[in-house]
């Protein structure tokens, strides 16, 4: 019983594999996207989200 569920559950993801490849073909073949550097190249802090750098706003 349970060679039948581990059989079943391999033929499940054969078969949603296939799906996914005919819903997106180009997708395995894409580069992924180049990140951001992960720290300041003015200061060398590490950045965290979006935003600017600590370094770049002025401090009056």
């Amino acid at each position: 019983m349970l060679i039948k569920g581990m059989v079943l559950f391999l033929v499940v993801m054969a078969v949603l594999a296939m799906f996914g490849r005919l819903r997106l073909p180009g997708a395995a073949k894409r580069k992924p996207r180049k990140l951001a550097p992960a720290s300041c190249p003015a200061c060398g802090r590490p950045k965290i989200g979006r935003g600017t750098c600590p370094c770049k706003t002025k401090e009056d």
